[in-house]
């Protein structure tokens, strides 16, 4: 059941109470209380919002002919002057930082590396901010306020796929000074193979800016009242903005001031929670343990569930790809002077990672207990999973701090999408307009580079505008189920390139088109978990391309460039 809450008129006899049941805390409360006594022993229904009693008993031995209808209250609660002004003032803040930097960008170079300015502290921050996304804010709380920690492993493996990256990606790109990742693809193999990576990369970005743009705008839009299409608007237009006129250096800056307001807001937030709940610390420890909200690890060798052989192995082959081939992310390496700050870039998210992991489950667990001890201030209204932490932050927190927060939440999300934007940008004029156009000058290649920049964000809007139709409960599952059928074969092309000598490209190039079969065939016609779709790709990628380099030769044999 989507719906958190069942309205039920649970009372024996003839009663004015509605009760609802909250699915997830399997608790009763009274919902409402009407003005005239409910039939019993009557037939009942939910039509869309509302819920239908036909006839029933209105006394003892008495039915009526009546048909009734009891409309749920809607969730939107009141946003409030204050806080609309202080989203107002964040979202003006986060456009001026893109013009400040827009008087910056002189070339292509400063639009797509930010001209070396960029310190790794905050290229660091901004490679956890993309990753961090409105998915993660409103997404994990959900999941773990919904089921337990059984994804926590999936972030961990984020951690642990760091030193693969750090001395094995890293010396790559920077002993090739390639302007993207895809390029190393060619360098190694050929046009077409680079060609076919940034590809899959720009339809990736296309479908996750479309999704990163809906999921807070659901959310948002149930809890304030602000319809979805305004949200997706607003927040898409502002993104084109400052990424199209600022460049990355504007991206990485509005990056490092969301991280510093979410993860303030997030534990603001745990500390508002834990002050508002009648348990102590310790009761809340053993009551979420007895509910089974701690389970990290379930051994089941079984891949069409969550187990953590699923979520462990998923999870490398996910976190490798992203950090890895992920334009966005390798874009924040290429921004830095040199290999070693490079590698503190991405140790710097790595180092990130788990307290904000622990705090973002730890956030769903509380609103767990809190609405345990308080199921009536969980509206009945919210269908959507991903709707419960702002829900939270709208209804709960002072007025100010609820409308930073949102604030937050709005620029989580243009945070992920401006990089989307840029990166998108620097593939489309390296790896295809300046291939075909080589002897462009570089004004004219950055006019380019700003026309793809509006381009991309406007097919995103509209993706986002379409999705918002779409009857999807859970978008963190549609994310990386997209992730590994767009990317997983990807990441298997780059590691045949850096690990293997006898990988060549027309072997590469066919083992990736089996690995796309297979993923199309796991996909529709298996049950196994899509989290496990971007290590299939990535291992069947490798396997089949070795494979095939061995069968077709090449005639000019290519090895490592490093």
């Amino acid at each position: 059941m989507q719906s958190r809450n069942k309205i039920l008129n649970a009372h024996p006899g003839f009663s004015k109470n509605i009760l609802a049941y909250n699915t997830i805390t399997k608790k009763w409360f009274i919902h409402d209380i009407l003005d005239t006594k409910i039939p019993v022993t009557a037939l009942s229904f939910r039509n869309q919002d509302n819920f239908v009693i036909v006839s029933g008993e209105i006394s003892p031995g008495i039915r009526t002919p009546k048909v009734q209808a009891f409309q749920i209250a809607e969730a939107a609660h009141p946003f409030g002057l204050l806080n609309y002004g202080v989203l107002a003032t964040y979202l003006c803040i986060s456009v001026l930082i893109g013009l400040y930097f827009s008087r910056k960008q002189r070339s292509t170079e400063d639009y797509f590396t930010g001209g070396g300015r960029i310190p790794w502290w905050a290229s660091g921050l901004s490679v956890f901010g993309t990753l961090l996304s409105a998915i993660t804010f409103m997404a994990i709380p959900a999941k773990a306020f919904i089921t337990d920690w059984s994804y926590f492993m999936l972030n961990m493996t984020a951690i642990l796929i760091t030193p693969v990256i750090a001395y094995i990606f890293i010396p790559y790109f920077a002993k090739l000074r390639i302007s993207t990742a895809y390029e190393f693809l060619e360098n190694r193999f050929n046009y077409t193979a680079r060609a076919l990576g940034s590809l899959s990369f720009i339809l990736f970005q296309l479908g996750r800016i479309g999704i990163v743009l809906l999921l807070p705008s659901l959310a948002v839009s149930i809890v304030t009242g602000i319809p979805v299409e305004a949200c997706i608007l607003l927040m898409g237009i502002l993104c084109i903005i400052y990424t199209a006129f600022g460049g990355i250096e504007a991206v990485i800056w509005t990056d490092v001031m969301q991280v510093i307001v979410l993860m303030g807001g997030s534990v603001l937030a745990i500390i508002w929670i834990m002050l508002h709940t009648e348990a102590n610390f310790g009761e809340m420890l053993d009551y979420a343990s007895e509910s089974n909200k701690f389970n990290i690890m379930n051994m089941e060798l079984n891949f069409t569930d969550s187990t953590f052989w699923v979520v462990f192995i998923g999870g490398l082959a996910s976190a490798l790809v992203t950090q890895g081939t992920d334009q966005t992310i390798v874009q924040r390496y290429l921004t830095s002077r040199n290999i070693k700050d490079s590698q503190k870039t991405v140790y710097t998210n790595a180092i990130m990672t788990l307290p904000a992991t622990i705090i973002f489950f730890g956030i769903g667990t509380l609103l767990f207990i809190f609405y345990s001890e308080m199921p009536d201030r969980l509206s009945p209204s919210i269908t959507n999973n991903d709707s419960i932490f702002p829900w939270y932050i709208v209804k709960e927190l002072p007025i100010g701090v609820s409308g930073l927060l949102v604030a937050g939440i709005f620029s989580a999300a243009m945070s992920s999408i401006s990089s989307s934007l840029n990166s998108v940008s620097t593939a489309f004029c390296s790896d295809f307009y300046q291939h075909f156009r080589p002897e462009i000058a570089d004004l004219r290649l950055l006019r380019i580079a700003r026309l793809a920049t509006i381009t991309t964000g406007i097919l995103g809007v509209l993706f986002a505008l379409w999705m918002a139709s779409s009857n999807i409960k859970s978008l963190w599952d549609e994310f990386y189920r997209y992730l590994g059928l767009f990317t997983g074969g990807l990441g298997g092309m780059f590691l045949l390139g850096m690990l293997t000598k006898k990988a060549n490209a027309k072997g590469t190039l066919v083992g990736f088109v089996f690995s796309g079969v297979l993923i199309y065939y796991i996909s529709n016609y298996t049950t196994i978990n899509f989290l496990m779709y971007a290590f299939f790709g990535l291992v069947s990628c490798f396997v089949f391309g070795y494979v095939f380099s061995l069968i077709i030769k090449n005639k000019k044999q290519n090895g490592p460039q490093i």
